[in-house]
C-alpha cells in the first residue's frame, strides 16, 4: 500500500543526548534516565520509515527516559535502508507549495520521491523486516530485560510490528512486550492483525489519517475494548490531525498538543500496564 503522507512533516530542533551502542548485533540509540536512578522498565522505539537515527524520534527517547525512568532504545532495523530525511522537505513543497517556484518545480520533486521512495517502502516490508525485530527482542527479554517489563512504541513504519508483535510471542515462558503503544500505524491488515493481538496495546490515531479512517479506527476500538481483561486495548482519535503528527507533525496540523498528548497517552499506558509486574 502506498502512504505518502508516510513521508510527510518536519524535522524537529534539538540536540539528543543519548549514545549510541552495539547490542544483540545491532546500531542502536540508547536513552537513559537523566535522574541517575536504575530503569523501571526497557522500552523499545520502532521509528518510522525514517529509521533510528532520525532525530525526531531520538529526542522522543530521551524524553520518555527523563520523565518515566525508563531505558529506551531504538534499533536500527533497517539494515541502512532508511528514507532520507530530506524526503520531509520535498513532500511538503508536493503537498503545500507555499511559492510560485515551489509550485514549478513539484515534477522534480515528485520524481525524486518515487526514486527514494518506493526502495525504502520494498526494502522495508514487514515480512523481511519482523524477524530481524523478533529476534532482537527474543535476546532483549533473556538479557538486558531478564527482570524488568517491557514495552514497544511504534510510529506509522514501527507500528506495524508493534501490533505484530503483541500477537503473544515469548521467550522462557516471559511475553516478548508487556505492553505497546502506537500512532498513526501504516500497512495493517484490518482487522485480522487487530484480533491476534493478546498483548495490551494502545492506540492514538488522526481522524484525517490516510492509512486508518474513522470508521475503521472506531471498529479498532470496538475490538480491542472487548479483549478479555489483561489484553484490553484502547483507541483515541485525535480531531484535525492526519498521519504522522506524534512524531514528524502533520502537514495538515502543525499544531504541536498533539503530538505532545500522544506522548502522554503512550507513558500513561505503560505506566499502567508495567505495575505490579516482576519477573
Amino acid at each position: 500500500m502506498s502512504c505518502p503522507e508516510c513521508f510527510s512533516g518536519a524535522v524537529h530542533e534539538g540536540t539528543p543526548t543519548g549514545t549510541v551502542t552495539k547490542l544483540h548485533g545491532l546500531d542502536v540509540y540508547v536513552a537513559e534516565p537523566s535522574s541517575g536512578n536504575p530503569p523501571k522498565a526497557i522500552i523499545v522505539l520502532i521509528p518510522d520509515i525514517f529509521g533510528w537515527t532520525f532525530v525526531n524520534l531520538q529526542l522522543m527517547a530521551d524524553s520518555f527516559a527523563k520523565k518515566k525512568d525508563y531505558r529506551v532504545y531504538i534499533p536500527e532495523f533497517m539494515n541502512g535502508n532508511a528514507a532520507p530525511p530530506s524526503m520531509l522537505e520535498s513532500l511538503q513543497k508536493v503537498i503545500v507549495p507555499k511559492t510560485w517556484y515551489e509550485t514549478f518545480s513539484k515534477p522534480y520533486h515528485i520524481l525524486w520521491l518515487l526514486v527514494t521512495a518506493f526502495p525504502a517502502i520494498y526494502l522495508n516490508r514487514p515480512g523481511r523486516t519482523f524477524p530481524i525485530v523478533k529476534s532482537f527482542m527474543e535476546s532483549l527479554r533473556q538479557n538486558e530485560a531478564a527482570h524488568l517489563p517491557v514495552g514497544v512504541t511504534g510510529y506509522c513504519w514501527g507500528g506495524k510490528h508493534t501490533v505484530l508483535l503483541a500477537e503473544g510471542f515469548t521467550v522462557d515462558s516471559k511475553p516478548l512486550m508487556d505492553a505497546g503503544f502506537t500512532a498513526h500505524p501504516s500497512f495493517l491488515s484490518l482487522f485480522g492483525e487487530i484480533e491476534k493481538m493478546t498483548v495490551p496495546v494502545s492506540f492514538a490515531i488522526g481522524d484525517k489519517d490516510n492509512q486508518v479512517s474513522p470508521t475503521q479506527a472506531k471498529e479498532l476500538e470496538k475490538i480491542v475494548l472487548n479483549k478479555p481483561d489483561g489484553q484490553k486495548g484502547e483507541c483515541r482519535v485525535y480531531a484535525g490531525y492526519g498521519h504522522g503528527f506524534a512524531c514528524r507533525g502533520d502537514v495538515l496540523n502543525d499544531d504541536p498538543k498533539g503530538a505532545v498528548e500522544a506522548e502522554d497517552q503512550a507513558l500513561a499506558w505503560f505506566e499502567k500496564h508495567f505495575e505490579g509486574i516482576k519477573y
